[in-house]
């Protein structure tokens, strides 16, 4: 979820406004955490922060633009940790290693597991949330795609995009799965992904 809106770029383009900002969306993720969506009002917000409810438009030019923001974090929250060390791992052994590792961790604790099930569910409800979604999704692929070429040059470029494909699926499945049973163990399907990657 990359796009930003220019005005509340330009709002958010001092020390202040920054951390104004950043404010806003942890009040926002704190909402989000406790109702939902529907908590995560331009009152609500206005009233944590004591602030006008009218400077959400400032920053974000409106709701929408902050339920964006919050969702933003969100997932930077809990699946960049684990996307990073993924493609910070030097071969396939210690990728799968970094997943076990991370993935429990997605969704560890009641806030966390909340906030996932909402960014689904929003993704799949909101036409704008969805797009923003999809632009995260494509932009992982293609983070996992370029570091497959790093690691396995030999490989065409439709195994490195099939494997992208099936990374990012993978982070979006077990965090579905790990949602609705959270006892559930990730392991056979890591194993089960690291065989089918280091097939040549």
């Amino acid at each position: 979820m990359t796009h930003e809106d220019p005005a509340a770029v330009r709002a958010a383009s001092t020390p202040r406004g920054r951390a104004r900002r950043d404010q806003l969306v942890r009040i926002g993720l704190d909402l989000l955490a406790e109702g939902g969506w529907p908590a995560i009002t331009a009152r609500a917000v206005a009233d944590r922060a004591r602030i006008r409810p009218g400077l959400l438009h400032h920053y974000f030019n409106g709701l929408p633009g902050l339920h964006v923001a919050v969702a933003q974090r969100a997932g930077e929250m809990i699946i960049d940790p684990v996307l990073d060390a993924l493609l910070a791992a030097p071969d396939t052994p210690a990728a799968v290693q970094a997943l076990r590792d991370l993935v429990p961790d997605m969704i560890a604790g009641e806030r966390n597991l909340r906030l996932a099930a909402e960014l689904l569910v929003r993704a799949l409800r909101d036409p704008r949330m969805g797009a923003e979604r999809r632009d995260w999704t494509r932009a992982v692929r293609g983070r996992v795609a370029a570091r497959l070429e790093e690691l396995c040059p030999d490989w065409p470029a439709e195994r490195r995009e099939g494997t992208a494909m099936l990374v990012t699926a993978l982070l979006d499945g077990l965090m579905l799965q790990l949602i609705l049973d959270p006892a559930l163990p990730a392991d056979p399907a890591l194993d089960a992904t690291a065989a089918l990657v280091g097939k040549s």
